[in-house]
């Protein structure tokens, strides 16, 4: 089983509404001041919400692909809270270890650019994905994993980022640990990402090549990835979009090419591709330890089942993580 600790986020797509500019303007209401119908005629968005969040989505598309999944988060009680809960269930992830929270949910607004990649705005003061205490990540919350995965906005951001690290380096005694900067600007600065720190206890460093730019500007790829070999990482893939990914295991290093997709967005493509590198080690028996055995060509093929998964997540709207069947 693997674990998978983090958020929620209530992604929310803009549309324009009927009653928004370019459409007829209703006729004005009987006191002559206004249209008869609230908020017509105006400049009007509305707003299609699915559930995401990185951590989420990774544990989703793990048990879509086979791999036992449980998910550790603080998911409210509101509306948003259900929805995700029937999402990670109807997707066979266990619940068990989740944290019913009295705060509201996460909401993001994502605005897409014709490549279909999201920009995000978030509206996540004081929300119940932040609030871990060390009381609630005692070592009963992993359970059986063999691995850990975590990252994005719960590791950085105040006041539950110490407790979740704290747990993250307690759980390397005994699993494979995972991370996934998932860098979000807009809540969290670059010195908010000590990710030599993380290194110090986390066998795999996945992120993106946005990823690697905000946290090391101007930095060779290359050269920041033998930076955190050093502190402490084995395996480390910087994924490329549309020129696949980077894998380097102790230095030593290949790319995978992407497939071709007709891509529709690219939301939660990035947390698919963790849940297939994960399931591909998972896979081979190499989750549990500090990746004895793993070899370049292994990995490399965890990462060319990895693109397949994102290139499918792609070719579908919103983080709609394939099952196993489609592949």
């Amino acid at each position: 089983m693997i674990a998978v600790l983090g958020e929620c986020v209530a992604d929310g797509f803009t549309t324009r509404s009927p009653g928004a500019i370019g459409h007829p303007t209703p006729e004005p209401g009987p006191s002559g001041q206004g249209p008869s119908e609230p908020g017509s005629g105006g400049e009007e968005l509305a707003l299609q919400v699915l559930p995401g969040g990185g951590p989420a989505n990774t544990a989703v598309a793990l048990a879509r692909l086979g791999t036992p999944a449980r998910f550790l988060g603080r998911v409210s009680g509101d509306v948003f809270g259900e929805m995700f809960r029937r999402r990670l269930a109807a997707s066979g992830v266990d619940l068990s270890a989740c944290v019913e929270a009295a705060e509201p949910s996460t909401l993001s607004v994502a605005a897409l650019d014709p490549g279909g990649r999201a920009a995000y705005t978030f509206y996540a003061g004081g929300t119940a994905d932040w609030q871990w205490t060390p009381a609630e990540l005692g070592p009963d919350r992993l359970g059986t994993a063999n691995c850990l995965h975590t990252g994005s906005i719960a590791l950085v951001k105040e006041p539950g980022r110490a407790a979740v690290e704290e747990f993250a380096r307690k759980a390397a005694a005994r699993a494979t640990v995972s991370v996934d900067p998932n860098v979000r600007p807009s809540l969290a600065g670059r010195a908010d990402y000590p990710v030599s720190r993380w290194c110090e206890w986390a066998d795999i460093l996945k992120l993106s090549d946005d990823d690697l730019e905000f946290l090391l500007p101007g930095v060779p790829l290359e050269r920041a990835c033998d930076t955190w070999h050093e502190a402490g990482a084995r395996l480390i893939v910087v994924t490329r979009g549309a020129a696949g990914a980077l894998v380097s295991l102790d230095g030593e290093r290949a790319h995978v090419p992407a497939p071709e997709v007709n891509v529709v967005d690219t939301v939660g493509a990035g947390d698919s591709f963790t849940a297939g590198l994960l399931h591909g080690l998972d896979a081979e028996g190499l989750l549990g330890g500090r990746l004895d055995g793993l070899d370049l060509g292994t990995a490399v093929a965890a990462a060319e089942l990895a693109v397949r998964v994102a290139a499918l997540t792609c070719a579908v709207a919103g983080p709609n993580p394939p099952w196993a069947t489609a592949l």
